[in-house]
């Protein structure tokens, strides 16, 4: 097909997809590791899936509360673009559990609770015990186009911006404004930086500029100060502990798992909350920067590369065995980098801009570069047949 994008498989041995809704699965076998549907067993282990094959013995850790339903994995047809993989099709059951992503920052905040602010990357404790007495959500998108909308008068909140009061926490969609306190002196900085450039059309509009916020430690960019004496922190940016003696949070998680977690996170909630399903991610300037459509947020998936099917056994001591793979929940999602230069990919683009389909989610650009690594990283794990759908590419996001 002409939209169809170059493979980036990195030899994908097994990939697994469960859809607890759905009760049923996908699994995905390269030729590399079975030649034929009978050369693949699946049977049920202890909280487990066992997929054996000429290779050696897979297992796959299932989260607690899904079981693989014994006997009922069957092949299925794969279609001629995946002549290198076997598919199958299976149930599970799924008990009733509580077994939910973890909330992002944004809900978790509470009224009068103490609060501490770290930065991500360091850990450094970047506000003392902050408690709020408000915590208030900021409205969600582009409201202030809409108000004309609705009031019979002009809008009284034409070139206002909301700030946040001494004792306020006012949460947007990916970062939360609250006033400076003096906790904060010794550790941010401020630097004014450039952001866009100067509109070739009218010479008289400014260049905009924003006061970037960073750690005094490390200098990673946390936000910006949108206003002498307000701090807008960037959930990607930060970790809010309860304030708890000397708690610190744990080690800082690998980065890129980090910002993938809490951005899938938060486009779940925002998902239940505003019932949509189209994102866009932008950076400060209003640029879009990725678009994102999430499909299946129930999903719980694996993928083992070739070279470790049959690993595990390889070793005759216990001890040198690698950890068995585990199935975890994620979120499916369709996405297109804005800067894509395929004539498909710009139509969809400009049909988004021109529609307004996707709900805006602001970041800086750095995370927005970090966030399309992380699609195209877990693209690059996927089985050539699941790259893509139509003109978008296709990305697991682990919650």
């Amino acid at each position: 097909m002409a939209n169809e994008m170059p493979a980036k498989t990195r030899g994908v041995g097994v990939f697994l997809e469960l859809r607890k809704r759905l009760q049923s699965g996908l699994l995905i076998v390269g030729k590399d590791v079975a030649k034929t549907p009978a050369d693949v067993a699946v049977t049920s282990g202890d909280s487990s899936l066992h997929v054996r094959t000429p290779r050696g013995e897979l297992c796959l850790t299932l989260p607690a509360g899904v079981t693989y339903e014994q006997g009922s994995c069957i092949p299925t047809p794969a279609g001629e673009c995946c002549g290198e993989e076997l598919h199958f099709r299976l149930r599970i059951s799924v008990e009733r559990s509580t077994d939910e992503a973890s909330a992002s920052m944004i809900k978790t905040l509470r009224a009068k609770e103490a609060y501490c602010f770290y930065c991500q990357g360091c850990t450094t404790r970047l506000l003392e015990d902050r408690v709020f007495k408000r915590v208030l959500p900021l409205p969600n998108g582009n409201w202030n186009a809409i108000v004309d909308d609705w009031c019979c008068h002009p809008d009284p909140f034409a070139n206002k911006k909301l700030l946040p009061r001494a004792e306020d926490c006012l949460l947007g969609d990916s970062f939360v404004l609250l006033a400076r306190d003096g906790s904060c002196e010794q550790t941010l900085t401020e630097e004014a930086s450039p952001v866009g450039t100067e509109d070739s059309q009218d010479s008289k509009k400014p260049c905009r500029r924003l006061t970037l916020v960073s750690c005094a430690s490390c200098s990673s960019v946390l936000g910006e100060a949108v206003a002498p004496e307000t701090l807008k922190l960037y959930i990607t940016q930060v970790v809010v502990e309860p304030a708890v003696g000397d708690r610190k949070p744990e080690a800082s998680l690998n980065r890129s798992l980090f910002v993938e977690r809490t951005v899938a996170a938060r486009l779940l909630e925002l998902a239940n909350s505003l019932n949509t399903f189209h994102f866009s991610v932008q950076t400060p300037d209003g640029k879009a920067f990725l678009l994102l459509w999430l499909l299946n947020s129930d999903s719980i998936t694996a993928s083992v590369p070739e070279t470790r099917v049959g690993a595990e056994g390889s070793s005759s001591s216990p001890a040198l065995h690698s950890p068995s793979p585990r199935a975890a929940r994620a979120l499916k999602v369709l996405y297109i980098a804005c800067s894509d230069t395929g004539t498909q990919q710009r139509d969809i683009v400009t049909s988004w801009e021109v529609n307004a389909t996707g709900h805006p989610v602001e970041l800086p650009l750095k995370v927005c570069e970090e966030l399309l690594q992380v699609m195209d990283d877990s693209n690059s794990t996927l089985p050539a047949s699941m790259h893509c759908m139509r003109s978008y590419e296709v990305a697991y996001m682990r919650l």
